[in-house]
Parts: structure tokens; sequence; C-alpha cells
């Protein structure tokens, strides 16, 4: 039985790993050569700090879990309001520890010019998505205290999947909870060009909007949310300002990639398939304090939860850049434009102080997307590989 769900976990790892992007030999680069001096050693300090804070916080935040996990046997309240209320005052507690660093690292992006804002900004600024992430994990500790109580130790068994289910709803209500930040694209001519790429990466209605980041940071980015009647394309007012059109072009192309890749929803796949045996995993370290349905088990819980997304760090952010990187691809195959797209990478690594070249162990661990040299190599192998025009 072990080994058949084992053999079915890896063939759905494997289905899901696959890409639309050719396994290329990429041109190497020196990164003096595409980047400026000053870029490069100004990169390498500020995303050095950002490292060393970033662990850091994980450290202390750990450290927190681990000392509410020792005091919790002395919590008095019984029951699922019980575990509610330790369990939400746990998580409250972790994000205070964090707070710190938070300050500390807007603090240095204020300092490089990254960003200009107000720490009472970042604070306030994601408040809506932050009540909104505490309200599901609420939501999520009464459920799995509810199985844990009908099931005992056999709840992971029905609770991966709905964990699985809540990870889905919370994709599709991330939209809703964006709303009241966004505002619609107001160029009809931008729209139409939008549109008409949606129609070439054949991704149906995608609606577009604006998020005004400026008020927070100088970086360029844009977003995709949501499945399908919910997705829409988020644009950064930041972009719209420093890109010229045919990167804008190249920009959105990227996360209607995404879109016609189906990375929701492959993102949805890889919940399924690790929520089961991380929902076990819980369970067993769980039995300790009598089972996931006392309310002294919730903060070993969550403890548990956190070293299991550090161990699966790596695992997730190599996922995260083999879709990248396929959104890239399938960015450059339909705008045919290496030149936008190397201006692009370098524009976003110059407004978001990004380190073209980072340490292999930060690559590892937190890196979510291609480095920008890796993007620039990307482009320039089209370039020989079809001869298109080069970029400058």
């Amino acid at each position: 039985m072990i080994g058949a769900l084992a053999a079915g976990w890896f063939a759905g790892a494997a289905l899901l790993w696959q890409t639309a992007a050719p396994d290329l030999q990429l041109v190497h680069l020196d990164p003096a050569q595409v980047f400026s001096r000053e870029h490069l050693e100004r990169s390498l300090r500020y995303e050095s700090f950002h490292r060393a804070n970033w662990t850091a916080a994980t450290v202390v935040q750990i450290g927190v879990l681990l000392v509410i996990v020792r005091l919790a046997p002395r919590f008095r309240r019984q029951g699922l309001v019980g575990g509610l209320a330790l369990g939400v005052g746990t998580l409250v507690a972790a994000w205070l520890a964090g707070l710190p660093f938070v300050i500390a690292a807007q603090w240095w992006r204020r300092r490089y010019g990254v960003s200009d804002a107000g720490y009472g900004t970042i604070l306030i600024d994601p408040s809506l998505e932050r009540i909104g992430s505490l309200v599901a994990a609420a939501g999520a500790i009464g459920l799995f205290m509810l199985l844990a109580r009908r099931l005992g130790d056999r709840w992971w068994i029905v609770g991966g999947p709905a964990f699985a289910l809540v990870g889905s709803v919370f994709l599709l209500a991330q939209p809703l909870l964006l709303a009241p930040r966004l505002e619609p694209l107001r160029d009809p001519a931008l729209v139409a060009e939008i549109r008409e790429l949606a129609r070439e990466q054949g991704v149906g209605k995608v609606d577009v909007e604006v998020r005004d980041a400026s008020r927070r940071t100088r970086a360029i980015n844009a977003e995709l949310y949501g499945i399908g009647p919910s997705k829409r394309i988020v644009i950064w007012d930041t972009a719209l300002e420093r890109l010229g059109r045919p990167e804008l072009r190249v920009l959105v192309s990227h996360e209607l990639g995404h879109v016609e890749a189906h990375h929701v929803w492959k993102s949805v796949g890889w919940i399924v398939l690790f929520a089961v045996p991380g929902a076990y995993v819980v369970a067993v370290v769980t039995r300790r304090r009598g089972g996931l349905a006392e309310p002294a088990a919730v903060p070993l819980a969550l403890l548990t939860i956190a070293i299991l997304q550090l161990a699966l760090l790596p695992a997730a952010d190599a996922i995260s850049r083999r879709y990248e990187r396929e959104a890239d691809w399938l960015a450059l195959s339909t705008t045919r434009d290496p030149t936008a797209f190397e201006g692009l990478t370098k524009k976003l690594a110059d407004a978001a102080l990004a380190d073209p070249e980072p340490p292999r162990w930060a690559r590892i661990v937190l890196g979510t997307h291609p480095t920008p040299l890796e993007r620039i190599e990307l482009a320039r192998t089209l370039v020989r590989a079809e001869g298109l025009p080069a970029g400058s």
C-alpha cells in the first residue's frame, strides 16, 4: 500500500515538473559584461544584508514558537475555542517577533533608495492580506481540531486533502482581498494590446488592473492572481511609469505565460502532493500532546509546519524557478523580442537592486526566480538559436 502511494506521489510530481521550456545549453555571460561595476557592488551589499536579516528573523521566530510550545501545557482554556485562541495567539506572537526584522529590511531599502515609504506604510498596507491569512489559518486550525476529535490520529487522511482545498479557496479569494487597492488600467490602447497578447497565448479573458505600489517601493513588477473567472493581471504603477511599451508587453506576456502554462493549477497540485504527507507528520508529532484535538498540541503543530516549510524551501524554490523560466520562455516565444526582454530584466534588477549572480546557497534557499543573469542568458541563447536581433 505504501509503495503504491509513493509511486503515485512520484508520478504526480513528475507530471507537475514538466514544462514547455526546452532544456537549452545557455550561453555563459560574465556579470561584468552585462551590469555596471557599481550595480554589482551595491547589489551585493544590499542583498547580503537581506539574507542575513532573513536568517536572523527565521531563527528568532522558530525560537518564539519553541518557547510557546513549552509553555502551552500551562494554558488552562480547553476545547475548540481554547485551541483557536492558542493557535491565533501563537501566530500573532510569531509575527510580532518578526516585526523588528521587517522594520530593519525597510530601513535598508530606504538607505539604498529602493523604497522611500514610511515604516507605518509597510505595516499598514498589507493589513488586509494579513487579516485574511489569519482568518484562513484560524479556520484551518478549527477544521483540523474537529477532524481530530472525530477521527483521532487518522484525521490526517481527511485533513491533508482538506488543507489542499483551503489553499485552493485562498487562491480564489486572493483577488477579492486585493480589490480595494486596485484600479482599472486606464490606457485603452495598452488594454487592447494586452487582450491581443492574451488571445495569442490562448488564455481567454483576463482582467487587467493597476496597483499603487509607488507609495511603498520603486521596484517594478506585475502579478497574476486567481483561478478561472477570478484571474487577473495586476501591473504595478512603477512599471507603467518606467517601462517602454515593448518592455511592458514582455512583462505582461510573462504573467500571461503563467496562465498559459496553468501554473496556478499546478501549484494547487503541489499543495495536494505535500499536504497529505505533511498532515501525517503533524499528526505523528502532536501525539505527544494528546493529538491535535487538544489545545496544547496546536502550537506544536504550528512549529512542525514551520519546520516542514523550511525543510521544503529548496524544493519549493526549485519548482518556482522552473515555472518562472517557463513563463520567461513563453514570453520570449510570443513577443519575439529578446531586446525588450533583456532591457526589462536590467530595469527590474536596477529598480530592486537585485544581485545578478547570488551565492549558490542563496539561490537554493531563497531564489524563487532565475537570476537576472540567467534570464539574460536565456534571451541571448534564443538570439543565437533562432537568429533574432540581439539586445544591447
